[in-house]
């Protein structure tokens, strides 16, 4: 072989040395690159991981801050409600009767008036008169307050309305548990027995 030959050869041998060594290099370079990426993916998930783990205490704590927010938001509001409806009691308490006493006070003023005139008249007739039309409208203004009479005319005795004072014999059987005279007027307000008609039964 020519000398010639052998020096091209030894340089070609050279050259793919060198581009062995370069593609080497290039792959040690590419190796340590990926395992630098490896790592920074490693730590970014170890750091998720902790977020994660971290978030569901925040999350407790939050739902728990908002829970207790609410609950006092609750006893307050409870607290207002009571007292407002402790006032409200209590003014109906001591006020309850004012609008039976406004409705009954036109009464008293005829009354007044009725009993101013009688000693100015000497007609009983007339005196009959107002005092009758002062009594019904009495009946009217307490019927507007719901307040309404018992019947007991020719009514069965009903403990519900009625009280027994007295029982009369002999009246037949047609009368027999039924009302025969009334001898203190019933009255039920809002159809509530306030007072029950006392009544005399026939036997």
């Amino acid at each position: 072989m020519k000398e010639e030959d052998i020096e091209k050869k030894i340089e070609i041998e050279d050259g793919n040395a060198e581009e062995a060594a370069a593609k080497e290099e290039k792959e040690d370079t590419n190796k340590a690159e990926t395992t630098e990426e490896c790592k920074d993916d490693e730590k970014q998930e170890e750091a998720e991981e902790k977020a994660e783990e971290k978030d569901p205490l925040e999350k407790a704590e939050a739902e728990i801050a908002e829970l207790k927010d609410q609950y006092l938001r609750k006893v307050a509001e409870f607290e207002n409600y009571r007292k407002r409806t402790l006032k409200e009691k209590t003014e109906l308490i001591l006020n309850g009767a004012e609008k039976t006493v406004d409705a009954i006070l036109p009464v008293v003023d005829d009354m007044e008036r009725a009993m101013a005139n009688a000693d100015k008249t000497e007609d009983i007739e007339a005196m009959k008169e107002g005092m009758d039309l002062i009594f019904k409208k009495l009946m009217k203004t307490l019927e507007g307050l719901g307040v309404k009479k018992i019947e007991t005319e020719d009514k069965n005795f009903d403990t519900d309305f009625h009280e027994a004072v007295a029982m009369v014999p002999g009246m037949g059987d047609d009368k027999k548990g039924k009302v025969i005279d009334c001898v203190q007027t019933g009255y039920t307000l809002n159809d509530k027995v306030i007072r029950h008609a006392k009544v005399a039964v026939g036997q």
